[in-house]
């Protein structure tokens, strides 16, 4: 039975998970995040053979004999002199040229949406969107936290930490958001707060973005200024959405599928807020719950690129696994 293997990188994991034709998994793994910006792309190989390692011996086979395999890799085709590097790893790795490679926003958008035309929105460690209409591909967003990677968690955490200096300092007025910052952080002198983020955790984006979490939280508790940095995320992700629907064509009288996908909409007021700014915008979007995770999404596409997609069956079955989110 033909084997597919599906890998989606993330700003703070890699997901390897293994499926059969019929849609069973028969194995799957997590690694830490094969983000290569910080560490080089060395940390690619690294992470994607203990991955590959870890998924055969689960699975009883050889990495050779998985029938096709898709690898895809934050900060893919953001640096054209790494491309060739980053398509020769899983050469060597699964001894096989059987694979394919390209950024992971392909996975988020396979799965949310089983790989049917439309357009997933994701916002975990960063934020882009990708979209497919009629062999029409398009990309928005997803350029860095330096360049923006609004509506992002880590851009809403940045915010977030902008807000609480500021509330600090008297310039806004004190809300739920300062005191659960200190809490989050372990802190009584508002100043350590900069240890904390700068020394400890060595300004890592993973660690920073956690943060994302504190301000979902604060706005629950009624806090004006988290509530804002939040209408202001769901604002300029819907803003990369239209940017994205433009681009593949769709017209004020379709109905455009949008799915989502990142650690972000797992939080149920981010996801009440997007859906309402989405549906403040001039195209006629249709929000759909994610059908499947983007692990199993890049499974998919695996066996789209080998030609074989999933039977409406298998996809079923396959409804049932477990969403995992970036966060």
């Amino acid at each position: 039975m033909r084997t597919f293997l599906g890998v989606d990188g993330g700003g703070s994991k890699t997901a390897f998970v293994l499926i059969n034709e019929a849609g069973d998994v028969l194995a799957e793994t997590k690694g830490p995040s094969s983000y290569y910006f910080e560490e080089g792309i060395g940390l690619v190989e690294r992470v994607l053979g203990e991955g590959i390692d870890t998924i055969s011996r689960q699975a009883g086979l050889a990495a050779s004999d998985i029938t096709q395999s898709f690898f895809g890799l934050p900060g893919y085709g953001e640096a054209s002199a790494d491309l060739q590097t980053l398509v020769s790893i899983p050469e060597s790795l699964l001894g096989t040229t059987r694979y394919s490679c390209d950024n992971d926003m392909i996975c988020g958008w396979s799965g949310s949406l089983a790989a049917a035309d439309g357009i997933n929105v994701i916002s975990g460690t960063g934020s882009m969107t990708y979209g497919e209409r009629r062999g029409r591909t398009h990309r928005a967003g997803g350029w860095g936290e330096l360049f923006g990677d609004e509506g992002s968690a880590y851009w809403v955490a940045v915010r977030g930490l902008n807000a609480f200096s500021r509330m600090s300092d008297g310039r806004l007025r004190r809300g739920p958001l300062y005191e659960a910052m200190k809490s989050r952080a372990g802190v009584q002198n508002d100043l350590d707060l900069v240890g904390v983020v700068l020394n400890d955790w060595h300004g890592r984006r993973t660690a920073i973005a956690d943060l994302s979490k504190t301000v979902v939280e604060a706005a629950e508790l009624g806090d004006f200024v988290a509530r804002e940095i939040l209408n202001d995320a769901c604002d300029e992700l819907a803003l990369i959405i239209d940017a994205t629907a433009n681009e593949l064509g769709y017209t004020s009288e379709e109905v455009v599928p949008v799915s989502y996908s990142g650690g972000m909409f797992t939080a149920p007021h981010m996801l009440e807020i997007f859906e309402t700014s989405l549906g403040s915008r001039s195209l006629q979007y249709e929000l759909r719950t994610p059908l499947l995770g983007p692990d199993i999404g890049a499974a998919l596409y695996a066996a789209k690129v080998a030609g074989k997609p999933l039977s409406g069956r298998a996809l079923k079955k396959l409804e049932q696994h477990p969403i995992q989110s970036d966060a």
